[in-house]
């Protein structure tokens, strides 16, 4: 009741019985030139225009001069003229609730599932400072995923922010919602930025499921909506997630995906007059990006921790293009998934040895990274072979350490895949056991599996 009379309150008193009007002076690169607007308008504010037509088009102040207002418009400017009337309004306020979870919104605070949704009384600012530097915790103990590669190979852990670098079609959604039902976190904030509509009603009711919306928050701007929409949809997201980690909450942020993210960035640059100079992004990409990404992560004193997973899109699997570089730099560890891998049938498709976990080798017990290490240059020594021993020219007995990759490598991939497991002890018992059939290293004893109990409590990052 409290938080119903607080939003009613705060409604009321942002009421204005006036607000300010230009008029449109010219129409250029797909923004309006609004004059009459320049003294009073501020970058961010939001804008309506009424067409003779009586279509509304809305949009937000981007760039502002000693003579006009430049207002990015979210639509067409078909039908726009000169002299039509522009009223000036406030951003509307991003207040997040509990009530919040289990429910799909717009990057607004609105509801997209048709039925009513009530603010939360504490208003938050959707672009924010992280948590101060000096005073984070540590990365936490590690999570179990329900999955072999991410339990022993790259493990995650409390407060760790990773990306998903892949392409369109290898599984991404699949591994997000997986994360979503089974990482253990008390909310789970989903940002679909960009998607389709109907990828986004797929994903909810077939991908994510209703075992996985029950303890989730999903933000979602389409791919029809501007640009301008599109970025707030990341900032309100991780806004939500922060309300959540205020309150001592463990939260999990799947944010898909920041290219588009990144791209709309790109389309509202240009109207605001940057260079598109990096590879065709405007400079204030990078810092844009970095400061989305340092939100996440621990917290501080009594506050949660908010682990995320970032995915990127990748091009033709160019991991040089420059959203790729920028979040390769600021994120705690990458996940690479290979459409080749996809294109055999296995899925996860996750390329390890392209792949890096930053929560290593401290999230992992000294024999449990030994294990680690001979996976990766097992993998590693049959993927440089492979065209070789795929042509029928390998000869068994020239090289061990490759006669011991072509022997590990049938159930190693197939551990990759394994998903539904138990306990991260499983997993590396498991592990163990494949490199136990593979046969000692060259002037090394296979370890016995790591026998533990199934309710030892996992192994904490230190």
């Amino acid at each position: 009741m409290e938080d119903h009379c607080a939003a009613l309150v705060r409604t009321l008193q942002a009421t204005r019985l006036t607000r300010p009007c230009g008029s449109v002076v010219a129409v250029r690169h797909g923004a309006l030139i609004v004059g009459g607007l320049q003294d009073q308008a501020r970058i961010g504010a939001l804008a309506q225009l009424r067409l003779a037509s009586g279509r509304m088009l809305g949009g937000e102040v981007v760039r502002l001069d000693g003579t006009a207002a430049h207002v990015l418009i979210g639509g067409s400017a078909d039908g726009v003229a000169i002299g039509d009337r522009v009223l000036l309004e406030d951003p509307p306020d991003f207040a997040p609730s509990d009530r919040w979870v289990g429910r799909i919104i717009d990057p607004f605070g609105r509801p997209l599932d048709g039925r009513p949704l009530l603010s939360g009384a504490i208003v938050r600012p959707l672009v924010s400072p992280p948590p101060p530097a000096a005073l984070r915790r540590a990365m936490g103990d590690r999570v179990s995923t329900g999955m072999v590669v991410f339990d022993t190979l790259l493990p995650i852990v409390r407060g760790q922010r990773i990306g998903l670098f892949a392409g369109s079609g290898v599984g991404k959604s699949r591994l997000l919602a997986h994360f979503a039902r089974h990482l253990d976190t008390d909310v789970t904030v989903i940002a679909l930025i960009g998607e389709r509509g109907r990828e986004v009603t797929e994903f909810v009711r077939d991908t994510l499921g209703e075992q996985g919306l029950k303890k989730a928050v999903v933000v979602a701007a389409t791919s029809d909506q501007s640009a301008l929409t599109r970025r707030r949809c990341a900032w309100a997201a991780m806004a939500a997630a922060e309300h959540f980690r205020d309150q001592g909450k463990q939260v999990l942020l799947l944010a898909d995906s920041v290219t588009r993210f990144a791209e709309a960035q790109r389309e509202i640059a240009a109207v605001a007059g940057e260079d598109l100079s990096l590879r065709g992004y405007p400079p204030s990409l990078p810092p844009l990006v970095t400061a989305l990404c340092e939100r996440a992560g621990p917290g501080i004193g009594d506050q949660g921790d908010i682990t995320a997973l970032f995915t990127v899109l990748v091009a033709g699997s160019d991991m040089e293009e420059p959203v790729a570089d920028v979040m390769r730099g600021v994120l705690d560890g990458h996940v690479v998934l290979s459409r080749d891998i996809a294109e055999r049938g296995r899925f996860p498709a996750v390329d390890v040895l392209k792949s890096v976990s930053r929560a290593l080798p401290s999230a992992a017990s000294a024999d449990e990274n030994d294990m680690i290490r001979d996976v990766r240059s097992l993998l590693g020594a049959y993927e440089n072979s492979e065209v070789m021993i795929r042509a029928g020219l390998y000869s068994e007995g020239s090289d061990p350490v490759l006669d011991r990759a072509v022997r590990a490598w049938p159930e190693l991939d197939a551990l990759i895949a394994k998903t539904g497991t138990g306990p991260v002890t499983d997993s590396f018992n498991r592990l163990a056991l494949a490199l136990r059939r593979a046969g000692p290293a060259p002037g090394m004893t296979v370890r016995d599996p790591v026998r533990a109990d199934p309710s030892t409590p996992l192994r904490p990052h230190r």
